[in-house]
């Protein structure tokens, strides 16, 4: 009854606020305004890893390492740090910042929110999976201690949002909620040390945030001082709003819709490649699947069903076609600017049909069968198009695809812990430490409790767990890029996922606007700057 009573309460503030969400005209020369086909889905940070959800409230929170525009390891909360032991590092934190209630960060914060991510309900537990405890040294100092010994522990922290211990013990939000399962104060409600503050959340219409004039960090001038999110799900009317200037910037461009925007006046592309890996996944683990017309067994057990399915699709046709060539085929579960990526691994099997339907047959199913498929329709670009070109591929080898697209809350809430209920479905990563070790351990390893957090098909295999465990504590940069490699071979052979390609970020912003696009798709709001004289 209190989480119902919260989520009511939640509903009305946005409802009792919904008048003054209109910027009045002689504010908007002040204001950023931005739209996104999806919602920020959470403003708890330990509810959901995901790069949209963590590179918005890494504008209101804020981790002890961070990265700069070019996504290089900057201080944060900390201002050094350093390896005291092969198993122990030592953190020194930030003086003199304020929580944005006016109170003081101290190490207690940071402790408190490590335990929080390590809780069970967290969707972050994978990314402290490393710490063995936590520990103060002083108001000001806080030591790590690993369990084995970690090349890439800095690297590990640009996803370690510090909460306020203080602030969730008074609102009854000590440990996160599983997505899906309920709500507490922190998922309506956000309150960090960065350089933004929220100040009205409309769950899939409106979030704003405003400047947060207390920053350690000191915005520039010329930095946005308010921002406004709005959510437009329809690509059409998106790309309108930014044409007409009642956006100033659109994430992202449908590839559609590219070229109009491009020729558009007062209106610019911006094109990166992106890091992420946009992939198929397939339930590997259970005895039966959930949505076949298969009983007693599971077809996707059979690695020449999997490989029939490789063969099946035609990825080039799919970036071709779907993706307007707005992407990179790859065969690697991690790609270029990703450390471990090797180009010589990078080659896609040819698709073929005949060979597809032989293994097909020599797996016992002749005709096919039917099949489930999750996909989100709000998340990546083009997804639900790539899903459905992905079914009409299968079904060519006797394979009915029964395809489910919902928006990402309702997707990632089925196919995500605790629940991981799903088949066969489309999901996209991009690894935060920009190592492929992240890829291994949160994807593909074998499911712990902590490794093998997002591997939603339940793939299991103790030679790339051996591996995996090898190349987190591996320091020898040629030994552990070899391990890498092998552990590359070990998932084409066994196909328990099958890579798409790399998308491009395409993103579509007004004239005289700066704006930051890192190659992760984060969008750090303190790097962006407004028109001259606004």
């Amino acid at each position: 009854m209190k989480l119902a009573r919260l989520a009511l309460a939640g509903l009305l503030v946005g409802a009792l606020a919904a008048p003054a969400l209109s910027t009045p005209a002689s504010a908007r020369t002040a204001t950023f305004r931005w739209a996104n086909d999806g919602d920020v889905t959470t403003m708890d940070p330990d509810m959901l890893q995901e790069t949209v959800q963590l590179s918005f409230l890494a504008n209101v929170y804020e981790p002890l390492v961070q990265r700069d525009q070019d996504l290089k390891l900057i201080p944060g909360l900390a201002v050094k740090w350093r390896q005291v032991s092969p198993t122990i590092w030592r953190f020194h934190l930030r003086p003199g910042v304020k929580w944005q209630d006016g109170t003081p960060f101290t190490s207690a914060d940071v402790v408190f929110s490590v335990h929080r991510m390590l809780a069970k309900t967290s969707a972050m537990r994978n990314v402290m999976g490393m710490v063995k405890t936590v520990k103060a040294e002083g108001p000001l100092t806080v030591e790590f201690i690993t369990k084995t010994p970690d090349p890439i522990f800095p690297q590990e922290q640009t996803n370690l949002l510090i909460m306020s211990k203080a602030w969730c013990e008074k609102h009854d939000a000590t440990v996160p909620v599983v997505l899906g399962s309920g709500t507490n104060y922190a998922v309506l409600h956000a309150m960090g040390t960065g350089p933004y503050k929220v100040v009205s959340r409309q769950p899939g219409a409106k979030t704003i945030l405003v400047a947060n004039k207390a920053w350690w960090g000191k915005l520039s001038p010329q930095a946005p001082q308010r921002v406004e999110f709005d959510v437009i799900k329809n690509d059409s009317t998106r790309v309108a709003a930014l044409l007409s200037g009642e956006e100033d910037m659109i994430y992202s461009v449908p590839p559609q819709d590219l070229a109009r925007v491009a020729h558009a006046p007062g209106v610019k592309v911006i094109e990166h490649p992106e890091l992420r890996t946009i992939y198929l996944g397939l339930d590997v683990s259970r005895p039966q699947l959930l949505t076949s017309n298969i009983k007693g067994k599971n077809p996707l057990q059979d690695l020449r069903v999997r490989k029939a399915f490789a063969l099946a699709i035609d990825e080039n046709l799919i970036a071709k076609r779907v993706m307007l060539g707005q992407a990179h085929p790859t065969w690697l579960m991690w790609g270029p600017g990703v450390n471990g990526y090797n180009p010589k691994l990078d080659h896609r099997p040819a698709p073929n049909l005949a060979e597809a339907k032989k293994l097909m047959a020599a797996a016992g199913y002749p005709k096919g069968f039917t099949i489930g498929m999750d996909c989100p329709d709000d998340r990546y670009v083009m997804d639900a198009q790539i899903c459905t070109a992905v079914a009409s591929m299968l079904g060519r080898i006797g394979v009915k695809v029964n395809l489910d697209a919902q928006t990402k809350a309702k997707f990632f809430a089925k196919i995500l812990p605790p629940k991981y209920d799903t088949d066969f479905y489309l999901l996209g990563w991009t690894p935060s430490t920009y190592d492929a070790e992240n890829v291994l351990y949160t994807l593909l390893g074998t499911r712990n409790g902590e490794r093998g957090a997002v591997n939603v098909g339940g793939y299991s295999n103790p030679k790339l767990d051996a591996l995996i465990a090898a190349i987190g504590s591996q320091t020898n940069q040629a030994k552990r890029d070899a391990e890498i490699d092998q552990a590359a071979l070990i998932i084409q052979h066994d196909i328990p996922v099958i890579p798409l390609h790399q998308q491009v970020i395409v993103w579509g912003v007004r004239d005289g606007y700066h704006v930051v696009q890192p190659a992760d798709n984060s969008f750090p709001f303190r790097y962006f700057r407004m028109p001259k004289g606004k």
